[in-house]
């Protein structure tokens, strides 16, 4: 799928069900909130962190929910503030493409 259509997909679900956007600032709160959350069954799952009693089983269902309401408040910032997040998205691989591929390459710790 574009991120083009994810977008207007967004759009029209905040549309037909949330009534409006929340405010930019809101959603950048709540776009702090979710990345803890991913960062949270991350640190269980993959880093040394152990699991709490009273905390469901952590899966890796449970990361795809918390990556997608990243990647939701994501579209919803990008259409509020008027950023066509494909091209910008295509326009950074192309800068990074040409900033990072000697300097990874040439990255002794990376060759390991």
């Amino acid at each position: 799928m574009e991120i083009n259509h994810m977008q207007k997909l967004v759009h029209n679900w905040i549309i037909n069900h949330g009534i409006r956007y929340f405010n930019i600032l809101t959603n950048t709160i709540l776009l702090s909130e979710e990345v803890g959350e991913v960062s949270k069954i991350i640190a269980r799952k993959y880093g040394e962190q152990s699991e709490r009693k009273n905390c469901k089983n952590i899966s890796i269902e449970n990361l795809g929910e918390e990556l997608s309401d990243v990647l939701f408040i994501l579209l919803c910032l990008a259409n509020q503030t008027g950023i066509d997040l494909e091209k910008s998205f295509h326009n950074k691989l192309e800068k990074k493409k040409k900033r990072d591929h000697i300097r990874h390459h040439n990255n002794e710790k990376l060759k390991q």
